[in-house]
């Protein structure tokens, strides 16, 4: 820019909007930069830079900005890959939780099996409680038989006397 010259020479640099960039020159490329420039040294903002200040700088700047820039995409491609590691670890966690899930379901499962087998033990063992009351019963049949052939024979019908029950 000349010092207190504003619109002047903007028109030669390719129709940018005055202002900005030492060095002068530059073409239509160049000069929709300034256009930007100019815009906001009109509006009193800041945005031209100061005159000698060469597209070198400008050009290192930018560089420096792209640097940071790929530094802080490592930076988020680390929190990233942290966050994936935390990640398998809750996995590797959350999967010994349910191995021991699994672990309490099967001994639950172990512990209903062994009280169903309890279950059929004791069910086994009535049952041959009854089978034990059926035989007393039949043996206490055979006894009323036995008394009764007994006392028949008693009776004198014929029948020989204390052949107990070998008669069926």
């Amino acid at each position: 820019m000349r010092r207190g010259g504003g619109i002047v020479g903007s028109k030669e640099v390719g129709g940018g909007g005055g202002g900005g960039g030492g060095g002068g020159g530059g073409g239509v490329e160049r000069g929709i930069h300034m256009m930007a420039m100019g815009e906001a040294r009109r509006r009193g903002g800041g945005g031209g830079e100061e005159k000698g200040e060469g597209e070198g700088e400008r050009e290192r700047e930018r560089e420096r900005e792209r640097e940071r820039e790929r530094e802080r995409e490592r930076e988020r491609e680390r929190e990233r890959e942290r966050e994936r590691e935390r990640e398998r670890e809750r996995e590797i966690e959350r999967e010994r939780e349910r191995e021991k899930e699994r672990e309490g379901e099967r001994e639950r499962e172990r512990e209903i099996e062994r009280e169903r087998e309890r279950k059929r033990e004791r069910e086994r063992e009535r049952e041959r409680e009854r089978e034990r009351e059926r035989e007393r019963e039949r043996e206490r049949e055979r006894e009323r038989e036995r008394t009764a052939w007994g006392q028949q024979g008693a009776m004198g019908n014929g029948r020989r006397r204390g052949s107990g029950g070998l008669q069926h």
